[in-house]
């Protein structure tokens, strides 16, 4: 049995592994990772009784369960296969490939765009102004935006700190920016429950993770209790950056 182990036999291994791996990464982001312990246990529990012992009557059972278990499945994590599907989706490769045969050239930030960024950030900071600015990259943030007032100006320091003031109808919302403008304000995020996230951080670092786990995009966070500046991506933040960092970050990831 060990000679007839082929090259499509490893490739098959290590695509189940990857699987795996990719799915309690994600899982794990989501806060769902006890749910994916769970499934884990349930399927060996499965193989064992219906493979390795041969019990029929209790195999049959746990087949029924598996086949209505998938249904159950897609209904329970529908958000994280979504995510999973629109990550696949914006992966650098698969839109360079779709820019190739579409002839579209990619909408990156410029440094002359970052800077207006950064530069207020350090000021509202300075100042202890909350902020939550939303950076969007290959997905897109159109259902985001719909949930705010549409602004679609340029990039500007003075006009996103004064969308910020504290008097502005639209300071409690967040801000994305797309395609070097700045398309709206005062939009609602999806919140993360990541039980992970530290007590002290407050509802727009949580607004901003949740944001993070489901596209690629950066969060930037002005907190108004310490005027630290973090941002999220990935499921990931980089708490109290200064200038430097938040420009190196911005543009590295870009």
């Amino acid at each position: 049995m060990f000679f007839e182990f082929g090259i499509k036999d490893f490739i098959d291994i290590l695509s189940v592994a990857f699987l795996l791996y990719y799915s309690y990464k994600l899982m794990k982001v989501s806060g769902s990772i006890n749910i994916f312990t769970g499934i884990l246990v349930f399927i060996l529990l499965w193989l064992v009784v219906s493979q390795v012992l041969e019990m029929k009557l209790l195999g049959s059972i746990f087949d029924k369960l598996v086949s209505v278990g998938v249904l159950a499945l897609i209904v329970l994590f529908q958000e994280e296969i979504r995510r999973f599907l629109v990550t696949l989706g914006s992966h650098h490769h698969a839109s360079a490939l779709v820019r190739f045969f579409t002839g579209n050239k990619k909408d990156g930030m410029e440094h002359e765009d970052i800077m207006p960024i950064v530069m207020a950030c350090i000021s509202m900071g300075k100042q202890k102004v909350g902020a939550l600015i939303v950076i969007e990259h290959d997905m897109p943030l159109d259902d985001v935006v719909r949930t705010g007032d549409v602004i679609d100006a340029n990039i500007n320091q003075r006009l996103i700190e004064n969308i910020f003031f504290k008097n502005s109808p639209l300071h409690d919302g967040a801000m994305v920016i797309s395609k070097q403008r700045i398309k709206a304000a005062g939009c609602i995020l999806p919140v993360s429950h990541n039980l992970d996230i530290p007590k002290e951080l407050g509802l727009r670092h949580r607004a901003a993770m949740g944001i993070s786990q489901v596209s690629d995009a950066h969060a930037i966070i002005v907190s108004e209790e310490t005027g630290s500046i973090s941002v999220a991506h990935k499921g990931q933040f980089h708490l109290r950056l200064n200038a430097e960092e938040l420009e190196r970050l911005l543009t590295v990831n870009n």
